[in-house]
């Protein structure tokens, strides 16, 4: 039987129809290449289906069911040896040097954001074998020569404590954080915060004064502001006050799409004087179009001829999910929570199996035969595919 890896491939190949030279020559520079994807999840795995049963049955609260829940899905699934052996098939089929990591829960609130990226501290340490521990570029471009993966942490919101008696204590929590490995925090998820309103409020009212205290703070310290679910004009002006660049770390084109995880011009033009990029993911509804790997390249080619090669990136916001989701016993529903919300889709757009599959995490090389299709210069590439990334940790640790 054809495997999950193999199918998403065969689609995608479908869709793209490259010439044996491109194909091999794109499969080449990928694999020479630093391959650093924006924003992303590492493999992840399925829930055995007894302690999915227990977990179901059990008398636990919401956050302790998703902590034992993401506690087997992103570490302990590891010692299962098939979804082990399909783990480490994901990340060879993908070429992925490093993964800028998903490695702290939507929100401000440090007790939640501390649980999952204590996951992702400890991954690295308890499984060597897989993963080299980094915490600054040049570690990330010494795996990547040594041929091991590893992960480059982010969280997706900043650290703000319950009871913020001074700004100063506020922000104390942005040098610990650092110090714990994050280089990469959202500054709003979809709804409005302290800082800032986020993507998909009705309203667009902008970064907050705490706000700027906070990017100036991130400036010094080292870690990057991300805009990728900000309003636009939260966006902007966090773009237009840093002394640093700032990524929307995985977006889209806003002339490309109408959904409201793209980005305007305007903000583009911002993000881009900050020296920062637009890192395109692979999520359907957001690109649009055929809703398939040709209208994901679009964005790619649109940026790049737009604002520039420098500024461009592919934080797919995606993973791999190792075995059977069937598995996994159906979990009980809790009340959803505010800073996740996301708003029903003005315009809907549907996705099929067929456009997911083309996009998957595991067709990143694919991604690279692309753009060599469509006549970008091998140096651009590199700057795509993980350049420019490498180019925004460095000058955000100066």
């Amino acid at each position: 039987m054809i495997s999950k890896i193999d199918l998403c491939r065969d689609i995608a190949l479908d869709v793209l129809k490259p010439s044996k030279r491109d194909l091999e020559h794109g499969l080449e520079l990928h694999r020479d290449a630093l391959v650093w994807d924006a924003y992303a999840f590492a493999p992840s795995g399925a829930i055995p289906p007894g302690y999915a049963a227990t977990l179901a049955e059990e008398s636990l609260g919401r956050d302790e069911r998703t902590n034992l829940l993401e506690q087997y899905r992103q570490v302990d699934f590891l010692e299962d040896l098939d979804m082990r052996t399909e783990y480490q098939a994901a990340w060879q089929a993908s070429g992925v040097d490093c993964v800028f990591q998903n490695a702290g829960v939507e929100g401000n609130a440090i007790p939640q954001l501390i649980k999952r990226l204590s996951r992702f501290t400890w991954l690295p340490d308890r499984y060597p074998e897989l993963y080299q521990r980094v915490a600054f570029p040049d570690q990330v471009v010494a795996a990547h020569q040594a041929n091991r993966r590893s992960l480059y942490l982010c969280t997706n919101g900043v650290p703000l404590p319950g009871d913020q008696y001074s700004v100063e204590e506020s922000l104390y929590f942005l040098t610990v954080f650092r110090q714990l490995g994050v280089r990469m925090m959202h500054l709003t998820y979809n709804r409005r915060n302290l800082l800032g309103d986020g993507c998909a409020e009705s309203a667009d009212a902008g970064l907050s004064d705490l706000g700027r205290r906070v990017i100036a703070e991130m400036n010094r310290v080292g870690i990057i502001p991300d805009v990728a679910h900000s309003g636009q004009r939260t966006s902007l002006e966090a773009a237009e006050c840093s002394s640093k660049p700032v990524v929307a770390s995985h977006s889209v084109a806003g002339a490309l799409s109408t959904h409201f995880r793209a980005k305007k011009p305007e903000v583009i033009r911002a993000i881009v004087k900050s020296g920062g990029y637009v890192g395109v993911c692979a999520i359907n509804e957001f690109f649009r179009g055929t809703g398939k790997i040709d209208s994901f390249l679009d964005h790619i080619d649109h940026l790049a001829e737009n604002y520039g090669y420098d500024h461009v990136a592919i934080g797919t916001d995606r993973g791999h999910f190792c075995g059977e989701s069937k598995a996994t016993a159906r979990m009980p529903k809790s009340r959803a929570i505010l800073e996740q919300y996301w708003p029903p889709a003005q315009d809907p757009f549907p996705t099929t199996e067929e456009m997911t599959a083309s996009v998957a995490w595991t067709n990143w090389p694919l991604f690279t035969v692309g753009l060599v299709q469509r006549g970008h210069r091998d140096d651009d590439i590199r700057k795509i595919i993980g350049g420019n990334v490498l180019r925004v940790t460095r000058a955000t640790l100066t």
